[in-house]
């Protein structure tokens, strides 16, 4: 695993930290052990955890912001929504740490092992919360809280939109990580994104190296505050989306 992030990582353009890549194989470690007594995930495989839990995570790092030229997550604040096992938000915080992260999940079970990873990697400024993203969005800590957005969680772009641009501060984006056969998806949410603050950026196609997959990060600028009543019920959000 190890030599597969570190060959993945530099054909990526990525240089990590001084200890990263241990970190990350550890990281493994946990989730794979954890496996065996929780569903966090399908792929068990040591080198598919690599390729397409990791790497494709990692991606994320390669997004320049188009206002500044530069990665979009150095030095920021960042809220990953549904993070799940801790996907993308945990690799990208092992990689960039300065990056200030917090993590969302409904299942309390999962949280309670994310923060007891952020113990085992001591990954400083972490924060892990459980709660329904569409709640939280609306709290005064969480709402127009945060320079960046991220999802990995498997929902159509308009839901995710609404579950999550709330949480983005006006100038600060909503990068949500979905297949390279979204764009009618995506371009069918133009109208919720515009509801929402939001603007839509360039679509950003990326090659997982050794994976022979292209996956695509689809960037939202928050460019107004998102108007209150949004985001809706979890009932509502499904039944209705904008």
């Amino acid at each position: 695993m190890k030599d597969i992030l570190i060959g993945g990582l530099k054909e990526m353009g990525l240089t990590p930290p001084e200890g990263a890549v241990d970190k990350l194989c550890q990281y493994a470690q946990l989730l794979l052990e954890q496996n065996q007594v929780m569903n966090l995930t399908a792929i068990t495989d040591p080198t598919d955890v690599a390729r397409l839990h990791f790497l494709d995570s990692a991606a994320i790092l390669t997004w320049q912001d188009p206002k500044t030229g530069r990665s979009g997550l150095q030095g920021k604040s960042a809220v990953d929504v549904g993070t799940g096992a801790g996907f993308p938000g945990m690799v990208l915080k092992i990689l960039e740490p300065s990056l200030s992260l917090t993590l969302v999940d409904s299942l309390g079970k999962r949280v309670t092992w994310l923060e007891k990873v952020c113990e085992e990697l001591s990954l400083d400024g972490v924060r892990c919360f459980h709660g329904r993203a569409e709640e939280l969005a609306l709290e005064k800590d969480f709402r127009d809280g945060f320079d960046v957005a991220v999802s990995r969680a498997v929902a159509s772009f308009p839901l995710l939109c609404e579950l999550c641009l709330p949480y983005v501060r006006p100038g600060g984006v909503f990068l949500a990580m979905k297949s390279v056969e979204s764009t009618a998806e995506t371009d069918g949410g133009a109208e919720a994104v515009k509801r929402l603050g939001g603007k839509a950026l360039p679509y950003f196609d990326y090659p997982i190296p050794g994976a022979d997959v292209t996956h695509r990060l689809v960037p939202v600028e928050k460019v107004a505050p998102t108007p209150k009543g949004l985001p809706r019920s979890w009932g509502k959000i499904k039944k209705t989306p904008l």
